[in-house]
């Protein structure tokens, strides 16, 4: 794919496309073609009783919905992982999942999150200053779940993928996985860190992880971030390889990269460990054409995921919000998809 005419190739959107649902918020959008043919979105989801944000952070599960065609509407089906005890280290909260399906299994990336206290409840004020979000954001780790069959039994690890290393650029946090499974087996891991700066954390960076095969360790190949919040300002990279090794599409955090805040930017690198904007680097832009004509500036379009057919990019997913921006202003959220023009250099 020559991703530098990604932002191009933007098909209009289908408006009753992409999965919600009534009475719960709807997030981070994967998808990946089942051994039945039909397309399974694999979605956070959380009750709208609670605020969007920080919601999640003490809420969120993990569900499977399913189409007959990759721009939906998804139809729920289950949640694949639930909430299980404050024992485990992903017991309260489930989210951020990503599926990638190697040699007839698929692998279910996500981020976890435990904490010890009450349930919230609508009503009791949960917000970002409260303990339970406190505990619950410290406790984020990056995980791996794994299954023989798009429908489980899903086998969830007693220990994270990547735990957090004291004194480094990852020892508040590890979140928002971002794999790329090779043909061999092996991957290449983006991830979302923070520090601890005392005792609060500092600001979000992106970090590097390798395994030489998915079921083993992960290990950090970079002592600094790859992207260093001062130059590089994302979130949400996915990225896949390409002939000169890899690209990535990310959010912009400030707008500084692609020209849009909270908009699509793209990137290229040969290792994964050093990476350079691309030469056009706007993905993608947060104003979206509708199938019935209309434009509309979402208040978000972020968590973006590309699904790929026969290694070509075909579609991309992005979870969305209504309102002017900002998760407060948020009424619906839900995971929309927009087809990719295909080109003869795919």
């Amino acid at each position: 794919m020559h991703v530098n005419g990604l932002a191009g190739r933007m098909l209009p959107a289908p408006r009753n496309g992409g999965f919600r649902m009534e009475g719960y918020w709807i997030w981070c959008g994967s998808v990946v073609q089942g051994e039945d043919g039909r397309f399974h979105m694999f979605a956070s989801r959380w009750p709208k009783s609670l605020p969007m944000h920080p919601g999640w952070l003490s809420s969120s599960e993990i569900v499977r919905a399913v189409s007959d065609t990759p721009e939906g509407p998804y139809t729920f089906q289950e949640v694949v992982l639930p909430a299980r005890g404050a024992g485990y280290w992903d017991g309260r909260s489930t989210h951020n999942p990503h599926i990638v399906k190697h040699n007839g299994v698929y692998l279910l990336y996500y981020m976890g999150s435990t904490h010890p206290l009450t349930e919230p409840v609508p009503g009791d004020g949960f917000g970002l200053g409260d303990p339970r979000c406190i505990v619950a954001r410290s406790n984020k780790r990056v995980g791996l779940a794994v299954a023989d069959s798009v429908f489980g039994p899903w086998k969830r690890s007693d220990a994270p993928l990547l735990p957090v290393r004291p004194g480094r650029f990852d020892s508040y946090l590890t979140s928002n996985p971002a794999p790329c499974v090779r043909e061999d087996g092996s991957v290449l891991l983006l991830y979302k860190a923070r520090r601890y700066e005392g005792n609060d954390y500092g600001p979000m960076t992106i970090g590097a992880a390798a395994a030489e095969h998915w079921s083993g360790a992960y290990n950090v190949m970079s002592e600094e971030p790859v992207f260093p919040p001062g130059r590089f300002h994302i979130e949400d990279p996915f990225i896949w390889r390409t002939e000169e090794g890899y690209a990535l599409i990310a959010k912009d955090m400030d707008g500084t990269l692609g020209g849009e805040k909270h908009g699509g930017i793209q990137a290229v690198s040969r290792d994964g460990i050093r990476w350079e904007l691309s030469d056009d680097p706007k993905a993608y832009s947060r104003s979206v054409r509708w199938d019935d004509g209309t434009v509309q500036t979402m208040g978000s379009l972020e968590r973006p995921f590309l699904l790929f057919r026969n290694g070509k990019p075909t579609h991309l997913f992005a979870a969305t919000a209504d309102g002017p921006g900002g998760f407060r202003h948020a009424k619906h959220t839900w995971n929309m998809v927009i087809p990719l023009k295909q080109t003869e250099g795919d």
